[in-house]
């Protein structure tokens, strides 16, 4: 019996694909413990920009979200998203940095830590592997899915095989532009399950309309775990939904075991906070429509709408089709990244540049130069030396892993908010989010003063009688 199991999404990368990650933890507290009864092989709750929308825009403090989720659901597996040497945050971290962080996600609750690379550079992964063995907690790896000339299943295989090497629990391949087909899918599972030994996972978008068929085919090939989510918030650039799939394999060899009843309560909760949101505007139907042009333009489609509207910006509009054209060349000329985050935005920001202009690379970004440098770690293609040569300058080129340059860094960030510290979990929030994190320390003192003032009025009304 080949039991597939299931990853629930809901709590993360739902709510991050469609409504700017703006569900609130009072919002998530009523339905946690019906959701513990379900029997997921795991919850995703944090990683991703839970984080930084929690300190940004929620006034929440990520780690007490973390702790709270993990008393109501004590029998569920906690997973996070992890952007390898970046952690959380939008640059490179000192090892010390990320090791702690590391050890304080796990004792704050989460036991599984989905690790990835933008490049699939397998260096920017091997210290968040390393700690979070240490920890014991479930390191997977998950590889960031591409399409292009390079990306064969060879070279899929080739990189599983070395996650598997370096100490991965698990596998997952992570396909955030919903690029994959359903029979591409499967023959890259089968070939993927060929090379490697341990577990693979399955996360897709439904983006272009074929999340559901991806997974079923993936199961069909041998896949181990997919990712869903609860139907009020799947579809669109959510998941594939949670019930749907459970239906679908019910009463087959990949039956997932888990009860239909038990999920349709947990989905009248969320069908109520989706109409909550979009009556508040929060959830734009337009992210719930199909849109099949990444499949067309092989770019995300988040990619395609911010390339537009730079060109809108600049009164080039008209100038689309031949941005999309020279997309490919930039990535080409730039050693092939993958199109996630952040290179997406570097290579499409760079692409509107060489068209607008009328002369390719005559106004270069900082993050383009970044990129070619080697900053962002090793390109999955090397990169031309005159090319190189010609974007960065006299500038030294990083051909070693980036964060080997970056010395150790956690007591300095330490001394540097002190003032601001109340747990020790704050020097990391602190050390990803600096002033955002400074902003939040601000208003939660603000709210003690306030509430240590109020009982201290109480206590001066009480009198004796």
């Amino acid at each position: 019996m080949a039991q597939v199991k299931v990853t629930e999404t809901v709590l993360r990368d739902a709510h991050q694909s469609l409504i700017a990650t703006r569900m609130t933890l009072d919002e998530m507290l009523p339905i946690l413990p019906e959701m513990d009864k379900v029997g997921f092989y795991s919850a995703e709750v944090w990683g991703g920009a839970t984080f930084d929308a929690c300190l940004r825009f929620l006034d929440e403090d990520p780690w007490e979200r973390l702790r709270i989720i993990r008393k109501n659901m004590p029998n569920t597996k906690l997973q996070m998203l992890f952007r390898g040497q970046n952690m959380l945050g939008y640059r490179h971290y000192a090892d010390d940095v990320l090791e702690y962080f590391v050890q304080k996600s796990v004792a704050n609750g989460i036991d599984i830590i989905r690790i990835f690379d933008a490049l699939n550079d397998i260096r920017n992964l091997q210290t968040a592997i390393t700690a979070a063995k240490k920890e014991g907690a479930h390191a997977q790896i998950a590889i960031s899915y591409t399409t292009g000339d390079v990306f064969t299943n060879e070279y899929y295989m080739d990189y599983a095989k070395r996650c598997e090497d370096a100490g991965a629990d698990s596998i997952c391949i992570k396909d955030m532009a919903a690029l994959l087909t359903p029979y591409n899918t499967a023959q890259l599972v089968k070939d993927i399950k060929s090379v490697v030994k341990i577990p693979i996972q399955l996360h897709t978008h439904y983006t272009s309309g074929l999340a559901s068929m991806c997974l079923l085919k993936g199961v069909e090939a041998g896949a181990d775990i997919i990712d869903t989510a609860m139907s009020p918030l799947a579809l669109g650039t959510s998941h594939a939904p949670t019930e749907s799939m459970v239906a679908a394999l019910q009463g087959t060899e990949y039956d997932t075991g888990l009860d239909l009843i038990q999920l349709t309560k947990v989905r009248g909760y969320f069908m109520k906070l989706r109409e909550k949101y979009i009556k508040s505007g929060q959830l734009d139907p337009k992210m719930l429509a199909t849109d099949a042009n990444a499949l067309i333009y092989q770019v995300p489609g988040g990619m395609l709408s911010n390339l537009l509207s730079q060109l809108k910006q600049a009164g080039k509009e008209d100038q689309l089709e031949e941005v999309l054209k020279e997309v490919p060349r930039v990535r080409k000329d730039s050693g092939y990244p993958p199109l996630v985050t952040p290179t997406s935005q570097i290579v499409g920001t760079q692409a509107v540049f060489n068209v607008i202009t009328g002369e390719r690379y005559k106004t270069v970004t900082k993050e383009f130069k970044g990129l070619v440098r080697g900053e962002y770690g090793k390109t999955p293609v090397a990169i031309d030396p005159e090319f190189r040569k010609k974007i960065i300058g006299d500038t030294d080129p990083i051909d070693c892993r980036p964060a080997d340059l970056i010395k150790p860094e956690l007591d300095t960030i330490r001394k540097e908010c002190a003032e601001w510290l109340t747990q020790d979990e704050d020097v990391l929030s602190y050390a990803q989010f600096g002033q955002v994190a400074v902003k939040f320390f601000e208003k939660r003192r603000d709210k003690m003063f306030n509430i240590d003032a109020d009982h201290a009025d109480k206590a001066n009304n009480i009198h004796p009688v």
